[in-house]
């Protein structure tokens, strides 16, 4: 598994790499109390964002990919310790541009799913 891009994503927001092939990836995360957004351990919905951009970025993995935009929809709440599994499957390519979908899931459960639309520019987006 070699990792092209973002190598230096904190992995205890974002989810650690399970699978990183060609068009597909598969990353895990064990969520945590620092993402709690209230007394009842209601995940807060961005690390779950985190958790599916960063798959899609690895569904790419191109060292300057970038997100252009995302639809997500968050289909079931998500608790503190609740361990996620986010799939991402390359769908489209159209020159620099790259679709991808992500699914989280609980389980078995479906807990999110997004459709994002990569770019693979030329150079890092900071570089002028």
């Amino acid at each position: 598994m070699l990792l092209r891009t973002h190598k230096e994503i904190d992995r205890s927001l974002s989810g650690e790499p399970l699978i990183v092939e060609e068009g597909r990836a598969v990353v895990t995360l064990l969520t945590h109390d620092r993402m709690r957004a209230d007394e009842r351990g209601l995940l807060h919905g961005g690390f779950i964002f985190s958790l599916a951009d960063y798959c899609a970025m690895l569904t790419v993995n191109e060292p300057t990919v970038v997100l252009a935009h995302a639809s997500v929809q968050f289909k079931k709440p998500v608790v503190v310790g609740d361990f996620l599994r986010a799939e991402g499957e390359l769908t489209r390519v159209e020159g620099k541009k790259r679709w991808v979908k992500v699914r989280v899931f609980r389980g078995d459960e479906e807990v999110f799913e997004g459709d994002f639309l990569c770019v693979v520019p030329e150079k890092h987006v900071l570089d002028r």
